[in-house]
């Protein structure tokens, strides 16, 4: 990462454990890493260090990790900051909770420091604005910003977590286009991430509740459309 910034990392976890074996893996690749052991000092260091990627521990005394991604949210610094639970719990009950509190992925412990790493590095390693710098997509009353990582629904600035910015990016890309499961998952979770199968649906369902229940279409048995 010699000549640019290192992404910054906030890994919030209360085993001390895990945090150490966490934070020196990240560090050795170059990330610079920040810690929390508990759900308060976590808001109040990425309200200070703007972190671009938040590890959350969902079953953490006080606040749990669902909680703090709820408030997470609510920060302006942090609307497109990338935020995945790490958490030993059942998949589908810890996928579903994590993605409606606006989480972008879910990583499964007991974890593999190699494998951390390397879904780190895939999470961090598209950004939406950087892709498509100075680019502006319009349908179906629908605006997006792709320079500024901005949504419009008319008049209305729309407030999206990264995954469902990057998810209505793909989609608009080309309306009336049906994008396979496959395709999407490829495009925004990238092929070195294991996501569930519900995945693609919790996110496709939020994006609607804000942008509307007729603009995106399901193909079923295949995908998804963004109609024009």
């Amino acid at each position: 990462m010699a000549g640019t910034l290192a992404p910054k990392v906030l890994l919030v976890d209360d085993e001390p454990d895990i945090l150490e074996l966490l934070r020196y893996n990240l560090e050795r690749e170059g990330y610079r890493v920040a810690t929390a052991q508990n759900g308060k000092d976590a808001l109040r260091i990425a309200k200070a260090e703007r972190p671009d990627l938040v590890v959350l521990d969902i079953m953490m005394p006080g606040m749990d990790g669902v909680e703090v991604c709820n408030q997470l949210r609510q920060m302006p610094d942090m609307k497109h900051a990338l935020i995945t639970f790490l958490t030993a719990r059942g998949e589908d009950y810890s996928q579903i909770a994590g993605f409606e509190a606006g989480a972008d992925d879910y990583i499964t412990k007991p974890v593999r420091p190699k494998v951390f790493v390397s879904k780190v590095k895939a999470l961090l390693k598209r950004s939406p604005g950087d892709r498509n710098e100075g680019q502006m997509l319009e349908a179906n009353g629908i605006r997006v910003d792709l320079e500024k990582v901005l949504v419009f629904k008319g008049t209305e600035e729309l407030q999206l977590p990264k995954k469902e910015f990057e998810l209505l990016v793909l989609l608009m890309s080309k309306p009336g286009k049906v994008f396979k499961r496959e395709e999407i998952y490829a495009h925004i979770w990238g092929t070195e991430l294991f996501v569930g199968d519900r995945t693609i649906d919790v996110h496709i369902r939020k994006l609607r509740e804000k942008i509307g229940e007729d603009r995106i279409r399901t193909i079923k048995g295949i995908g998804y459309k963004f109609d024009a």
